[in-house]
């Protein structure tokens, strides 16, 4: 395997067991690279790397730094709930509010909410107009023709994930002579450490180290393709670039260790249910283990055979990611990959398999 682990001595024999049948999957499938992090709270994180950044580069190592593609949404509902605690803006600030461009009052914004975009209950058909966004539509190009779709619920009803309604949180901003790189970096990179994260291509490119994408020949074929920009102009939904060492300082201030930049109160709000993700139950890799799934500020909540896993995954060409942690047991885990291949969905789920299957007995 190509990489290093922390701490080998500290590493629980199920684990090490895990890091091998991943490793065997990456080869299985000719994965350029991956980094991934399993943090017990209170102790040493556990770092593995994998590959490299594209083929003749440089190995993958805990600062390479990866797109974040839709765990960007993540962020997203931490930056709004501090943000939201200090200025006019407000979960219940309807859509129409926040944009300023033109007088949106007597439009289907009028009655969504910011809680309705970043809690993905907006109502719209699911995935609406992503196919602008990926043809380099502005937003307000991409939010007119959003406006004469109907609905499918009322706003708050029903989950009905989006991508281009982020957009709405970019365009908040500018109108407040900020922008969301800019509160990102100020509220949540710079305090937690996270050194190495950005938003945007130029963020990903100026990097020291970073990931090349890679895109499907077959299953088990990649090759190395441009950094798409479409989702980055839409950076609230897919904007952030991490390595894992920043992943790592994520995860810990998630699970209460930096509650002076994310404090409980944070947490417990984005990860609250709000609408039920029925499809959620199917997906290939958890299936066996998801009993119910909801949708809260940025983050989906699973039962998770009996356990409540806070998770969210991303996808955009030449990149996976995910991140998941549970607060119950005080533990969170990472991964990132530079080729888009579902090899993600069974590693992830594997992992919460092992650590749930390997819990100390309740006497």
């Amino acid at each position: 395997m190509g990489g290093a682990t922390a701490q080998t001595s500290a590493i629980p024999s199920w684990f090490k067991n895990y890091e091998r049948y991943v490793s065997e999957q990456a080869r299985r499938y000719n994965i350029p690279g991956y980094a991934l992090v399993f943090y017990q709270k209170g102790q040493s994180p556990i770092v593995v790397t994998y590959g490299r950044t594209h083929r003749g580069g440089k190995r993958v190592s805990p600062d390479t730094v990866f797109r974040l593609a839709s765990v960007s949404k993540t962020f997203t509902g931490v930056l709004m709930a501090k943000w939201t605690t200090g200025h006019s803006l407000s979960w219940e600030t309807p859509v129409s509010d926040m944009l300023k461009d033109q007088d949106w009052s007597k439009s289907k914004f009028a009655n969504m909410t910011l809680a309705d975009i970043v809690g993905q209950s907006s109502g719209f058909m699911p995935n609406a107009y992503d196919n602008l966004i990926e043809a380099d539509y502005t937003l307000k190009r991409v939010l007119d023709d959003m406006a004469d779709l109907d609905l499918l619920c009322d706003p708050g009803v029903c989950y009905t994930y989006q991508n281009a309604l982020f957009g709405v949180i970019s365009d908040y901003f500018f109108y407040e002579d900020t922008s969301y790189h800019r509160e990102m970096h100020e509220l949540v990179f710079a305090p937690l450490a996270m050194d190495t994260a950005s938003v945007g291509k130029a963020g990903l490119q100026s990097s020291k180290s970073w990931a090349r994408p890679h895109a499907a020949v077959t299953r088990s074929r990649w090759r190395e393709v441009q950094v798409d920009s479409n989702y980055y102009r839409f950076a609230p939904a897919a904007g952030v670039n991490a390595s894992i060492n920043d992943m790592t300082s994520y995860l810990q201030a998630l699970l209460g260790e930096v509650p002076n930049v994310v404090s409980t109160d944070i947490v417990n709000l984005i990860t609250t249910p709000r609408v039920t993700t029925t499809r959620e139950k199917y997906r290939r890799g958890w299936r066996p283990h998801i009993k119910s799934a909801h949708y809260g500020l940025g983050w989906r909540i699973y039962d998770f055979n009996g356990h409540t896993l806070n998770y969210h995954g991303g996808w955009v060409r030449g990149y996976r990611a995910d991140v998941a942690f549970s607060q119950e047991h005080g533990v969170g885990f990472a991964m990132l990959m530079n080729a888009e291949s579902n090899m993600i969905n069974s590693a992830t789920a594997e992992f919460w398999k092992r650590y749930f299957d390997n819990l100390p007995a309740e006497d």
